[in-house]
């Protein structure tokens, strides 16, 4: 895996909780407890920040005549941005693994902009600029090589947009442990490989210095939101305490 440089200037952490870890690990599930819990004492929102080729794809393939054939081929892409290939990929699917990520950030601003109005935001996933591949939510072309000077210019865009989002930490990220074995029990239509290398690079990743709490995702749910909770709680005690001083 190659590591990206950030050449941003880190910004302060934002009003956002961030939840990471492999697919299985039950992001999804922690993300919507939490906001749940946290908006009856403040406003509170939750933000997918993943690459969202699914649901764009499903969007696509409802429009009227041209929908399914280009849904169907978009999807088609999808599944090549996700194989790691480091060959240089060719035009279209340069284009369309750079849309994607423009997707993403558009999401990003998104972000930022309810946190400035004052929103608590609970993200399921983050994006970060350490380590290639839309697998650990990082920019996909960089992990290829060459290509035409198109492909070059769309990677280089890429991950400078990357480097821009990862800039603005999360104040606090909850990374979620698993074991392969038990994330294929929860989500058999993934790959043990795939799942395997993302147990692997995860737990390495630092967003940036980012307060991080690990929990143990094999324990019940309630347990894991509970241990949640009490660090968002530490987490909030320290920047009002900060705020005092």
């Amino acid at each position: 895996m190659r590591k990206q440089t950030n050449s941003f200037t880190l910004h302060a952490p934002l009003r956002v909780i961030a939840i990471t870890g492999c697919d299985g690990s039950g992001k999804s599930t922690l993300a919507s407890s939490l906001v749940a819990h946290l908006s009856l004492r403040q406003p509170t929102e939750l933000l997918y920040l993943g690459q969202s080729s699914g649901r764009i794809g499903e969007w696509i393939s409802g429009l009227p005549v041209i929908g399914a054939p280009i849904g169907r081929y978009l999807r088609a892409k999808a599944r090549q941005v996700n194989q790691h290939s480091s060959a240089a990929p060719g035009a279209i699917t340069a284009l369309v693994i750079y849309l994607l990520s423009c997707w993403r950030a558009y999401k990003f601003k998104r972000m930022l902009t309810r946190s400035e109005q004052g929103y608590l935001l609970v993200t399921d996933r983050y994006p970060q600029a350490e380590v290639a591949g839309f697998r650990f939510d990082g920019p996909q072309l960089a992990t290829t090589v060459g290509g035409s000077g198109w492909v070059c210019t769309l990677r280089k865009r890429e991950k400078r947009m990357y480097q821009w989002m990862a800039s603005y930490p999360p104040m606090l990220l909850i990374r979620l442990d698993i074991d392969a074995d038990t994330a294929h029990l929860r989500k058999p239509d993934h790959p043990l490989s795939a799942l395997r290398e993302k147990i692997e690079v995860i737990p390495h990743l630092d967003f940036n210095g980012a307060n991080i709490c690990d929990l143990n995702a094999r324990h019940p749910t309630d347990k894991v939101f509970t241990a949640s909770l009490c660090a968002i709680n530490a987490c909030f005690s320290l920047a009002h305490s900060q705020l005092c001083d």
